[in-house]
């Protein structure tokens, strides 16, 4: 299989993504990966589940690390991320399965946030 097409799909589909349709493919990642190291903590895959709350704060901070900081929602957000941080990390320091479902509960919640809004904003643009 010739991964070189599959690649160029991939890169072009990402560059003409809107805005919020980039941050919607994150946040799905986000919860995918959560539910990943869910699947993996309920099997007692302690390797996979470290690699995918691992990934998952990697996400975080990315989402973090690209806030425009001039909007006042973004002090927010920050906060809302280290929080998430903080609360990963004792995921993964004690592999506790409840604040791992709180926390993917919380990120679906903000991803549908996003989502509701991305729908608002492509129907004001058409």
């Amino acid at each position: 299989m010739d991964l070189r097409g599959y690649q160029h799909y991939r890169e072009q589909a990402i560059n003409t993504m809107t805005p919020g349709e980039l941050l919607l493919t994150v946040y799905d990642e986000l919860v995918k990966r959560l539910t990943l190291a869910e699947l993996a903590l309920s099997k007692e895959d302690y390797p996979a589940f470290e690699a995918a709350v691992d990934r998952s704060t990697e996400i975080v901070r990315y989402l973090d690390e690209t806030l425009d900081r001039k909007y006042e929602i973004s002090a927010q957000l920050t906060r809302l991320y280290d929080f998430f941080c903080y609360e990963l990390s004792r995921v993964k320091s004690g592999r506790n399965k409840t604040e791992l479902e709180r926390v993917k509960h919380m990120a679906s919640d903000l991803r549908e946030s996003f989502r509701e809004a991305e729908k608002k904003a492509s129907a004001d643009r058409s």
